[in-house]
């Protein structure tokens, strides 16, 4: 059966309260003619009016479909309830941190997938740089100290990508959010997992659909861009 067919279906369950009404709905006026009501009921529930659900097969797939709204209803809720952000309150004069706190809710909340790029020195003194996924970050890790100034947020090997320029190690990892494709003509591509739209890295070509770039001047690190994907949802 068709997804489309298939949907519509298990669609049409919730419309019954209870099997008897479902039952109902295949008994026709010509039946109520010739048999009583509780008659055609059971011709059609032995199939003598094509093929339908038993009473189990019934009350399974009405359930399942039930829970399925549940969850997109709650899914729809989570998107929308107000979340707890660590930059509020905070006093921030950097330009990226700025940036950052611009975007905490959007991406806490799955309205928007940021993937921030730094370049910079580790507390080694190697150059380092990397593509991070920042919804993915804030899920699993503490923002406060960043925001507050007490940490730098910097590259780790588990990012979509980090290079040690010092050490040449080179790592690259899909996330949550983002599917890492490094084999591509055009160079180094993220796939968004939800609408599967890609973000090119390329500075001189456009970021890809639902995307924008922005570079940002900052005073804590020697190159820093943010790339920013909107994310739609039927």
């Amino acid at each position: 059966m068709e997804y489309g067919k298939f949907s519509r279906f298990h669609d049409s369950l919730t419309q019954f309260k209870c099997y008897e009404d479902y039952l109902d709905s295949k008994v026709t006026p010509l039946d109520l003619f010739y048999f009583k009501k509780e008659l055609a009921r059971k011709l059609v529930e032995h199939g003598h009016r094509g093929t339908v659900l038993s009473r189990e097969e019934f009350e399974e797939r009405k359930a399942a479909v039930q829970a399925a709204e549940a969850a997109k209803s709650n899914a729809f809720y989570d998107r929308n309830r107000p979340v707890t952000l660590a930059s509020a309150g905070k006093e921030l004069k950097d330009n990226f941190l700025k940036a950052l706190a611009e975007r905490e809710e959007a991406n806490r909340s799955g309205k928007m997938t940021s993937v921030i790029f730094i370049r910079d020195h580790n507390t080694l003194g190697q150059e380092v740089s990397g593509y991070i996924d920042y919804a993915h970050r804030l899920k699993t890790q503490d923002f406060e100290p960043y925001f507050s100034g007490k940490k730098r947020l910097m590259p780790a090997r588990s990012d979509l990508c980090y290079y040690n320029w010092k050490t040449q190690v080179s790592t690259s990892n899909s996330s949550p959010n983002f599917e890492v494709i490094y084999d591509d003509p055009n160079g180094l591509l993220f796939k968004n997992k939800r609408d599967k739209k890609i973000l090119n890295l390329d500075p001189l070509s456009g970021p890809g659909e639902d995307s924008n770039r922005t570079f940002l001047q900052s005073d804590i690190y020697i190159h820093v861009v943010i790339y920013d994907h909107n994310v739609r949802t039927v």
